[in-house]
């Protein structure tokens, strides 16, 4: 079940400027939230008490208490819409180990399902189409997003596809003569801000290729003049363990898309030729 919070942050973008800033408070505030009254809230941000109560009706709530009290059992199961830890590990409540350890996983599944959530099966299906059609798809990310841009460009190369992977984004500006329409380009940018990516985004669609970009739930450049994109939820006070929901979320994501282009049977006898052919070279 989608709790509020994930409602609130997949509908952000959408919303009017009035409402992005009471998602705003929400989101940032969460776990304040009980000691606000709509009231308090609205003077808060310096607007109606009225405008409160139409946020949470907007969200299927008979009103702001319900909001209120609907994200509260959020918060009370791990801050996440999870399930609250089992009860061997609230048992031991002196267990460091497992506490970091259970808490790891929930947050992991709950940054899983909000990434899930931010991206409707029509985008994700246009987007494989896109791909599966594509002449050429051009994979393009720096730093810990090549990581991640290099091992998907591998699995596409696997399913017959012609993938042409970048690190280097000066080395992919002088690549483009190669590109044709119909072409894709994945560009990966958890933060979607590097001028020379969208420089290079920009190039690819003047030669009508189609970009799609791989980024975090955020309005960045990349993202907002793209053909079409994904997008990654993964939200922590602890900046260390953020970037892991990042990773974790990001590769479930494009594990999904693998998946979802295997169900074309000429891809998936590719991928079947080109496996054996791997075990036969690691073999001899």
């Amino acid at each position: 079940m989608t709790t509020p919070l994930v409602k609130i942050r997949s509908e952000r973008d959408q919303m009017s400027a009035i409402e992005r800033r009471i998602a705003d408070f929400i989101l940032d505030n969460a776990h304040l939230l009980r000691d606000y009254s709509s009231q308090q809230l609205a003077s808060a941000l310096g607007i109606s008490q009225s405008s409160v109560v139409k946020f949470a009706q907007k969200f299927g709530f008979k009103g702001y208490p319900d909001l209120k009290y609907s994200i509260g059992e959020t918060i009370g199961r791990n801050g996440n819409g999870q399930a609250a830890l089992p009860v061997a590990a609230r048992d031991d409540a002196g267990d460091a180990y497992l506490r970091l350890q259970e808490g790891l996983r929930l947050s992991k599944a709950a940054a899983e399902e909000e990434t899930r959530a931010l991206n409707p099966r029509a985008q994700v299906e246009a987007i494989v189409d896109m791909i599966d059609g594509a002449g050429k798809v051009f994979v393009c990310g720096l730093g810990d997003d090549g990581l991640f841009a290099r091992e998907f460009a591998m699995r596409l190369s696997l399913l017959g596809l012609l993938t042409v992977p970048h690190a280097d984004p000066i080395l992919m500006m002088a690549n483009l003569s190669a590109a044709r329409p119909g072409d894709v380009l994945l560009m990966f940018s958890e933060f979607g801000k590097l001028p020379e990516l969208s420089q290079v985004s920009r190039q690819f669609q003047a030669f009508e290729g189609k970009v799609i970009s791989i980024t975090r739930h955020t309005a960045n450049p990349l993202r907002a003049h793209a053909d079409a994109a994904l997008v990654v939820s993964a939200h922590d006070h602890e900046p260390h363990v953020e970037q892991l929901l990042y990773r974790s979320s990001l590769q479930s994501l494009l594990d999904f898309l693998f998946v979802l282009l295997c169900q074309n049977p000429g891809r998936h006898r590719q991928l079947a030729l080109n496996l054996e052919r791997i075990h036969h070279l690691l073999e001899s």
